[in-house]
């Protein structure tokens, strides 16, 4: 079974998500401290010459809340206030952007935009979460808070363009090595080494959760499944089945189990599976289809 989860690992995948955190590093860190307007502020007006630098890429910072208005639109000039008081209290955890839909109508067309004010969530240049209408500040913040925590957990971004590392290391062949024979012990050693030397080095950070994720799914055995199922209510059974599952390919149905345990707890026991799903998100990687609907789905679930 190690071998066979090991070569599961998908280096290239890994590299491209790097390569999406490098693009997102060219412009500031949001900051509650900088104008809203100005480069890096976490309230931004945003047009459709804008909309790649300051929407897609910002998105692999922090998540990113489109505001769509008109000067004309009433419920407009209720809502927005709100989420500039919300996103200016974010301290740069996630960025809010304005977007006039009469300014920019390919912008609303291409968002598939019915009606006013609209707001609709990206995280990883996906759509995760949206709704309409003016709701009050409370359901607003609820859905700013449940959306970070599903995203980032609500940790800000820091340093510049300088701080990522170069994606090509010779330090990862030994690792690499270790993988191609099946080693998974002698893999996150390598991988722990190189971050003792380098903590925020960004491909052997998420090659170490996966090669972490491969050897939880291996102890837990496929006695795992019939362990959770028997015990419905015993988080830890259900964690280690999850596992279990993604270590052996089965995304969707690891990600289905932990969702489901999410919707039917509350409390410590909820966090405990929200907390390990997203770990799995970043195992698999945000870019896949399949983290991006069980985004919006867990999204759903905590709102």
């Amino acid at each position: 079974m190690a071998a066979a989860m090991a070569g599961a690992v998908d280096l290239a995948a890994v590299k491209a998500r790097s390569e999406a955190a490098q693009r997102a590093q060219s412009a500031p860190p949001p900051s509650a401290t900088a104008p809203a307007g100005e480069p890096g502020s976490a309230i931004v007006d945003v047009t459709e010459a804008t909309f790649q630098s300051e929407v897609l890429d910002r998105s692999f910072q922090v998540p990113v809340v489109l505001d769509l208005w008109a000067e004309w639109c009433g419920p407009c000039k209720q809502l927005s206030p709100v989420l500039e008081r919300l996103a200016a209290e974010g301290g740069g955890s996630w960025v809010l952007a304005k977007v006039d839909v009469d300014a920019n109508p390919a912008l609303a067309q291409g968002l598939r935009v019915q009606g006013i004010p609209a707001v609709k969530a990206v995280w990883q240049g996906q759509l995760v979460a949206e709704f309409s209408g003016a709701i009050p500040e409370e359901q607003a913040r609820q859905f700013i808070t449940e959306l970070v925590r599903a995203t980032t957990g609500g940790a800000a971004p820091t340093g510049g363009p300088d701080d990522t590392p170069q994606v090509e290391d010779a330090r990862l062949d030994a690792a690499e090595a270790a993988l191609e024979r099946g080693d998974l012990p002698a893999a996150e050693a390598a991988y722990r080494e190189i971050l003792d030397a380098e903590p925020d080095h960004p491909e052997a950070s998420l090659a170490l959760k996966q090669v972490q994720l491969f050897r939880r799914a291996e102890e837990a055995g496929p006695d795992a499944l019939a362990a959770a199922d028997a015990a419905p209510d015993d988080v830890d059974a259900q964690l280690r089945a999850a596992d279990f599952l993604l270590g052996t390919g089965n995304i969707e149905a690891a990600f289905d189990r932990l969702l489901d345990l999410v919707s039917r707890t509350s409390g410590e026991d909820r966090d405990r599976a929200r907390t390990h799903l997203v770990d799995l998100f970043s195992v698999v990687g945000n870019d896949d289809p399949r983290v991006s609907a069980a985004r919006r789905r867990l999204t759903t679930a905590l709102f």
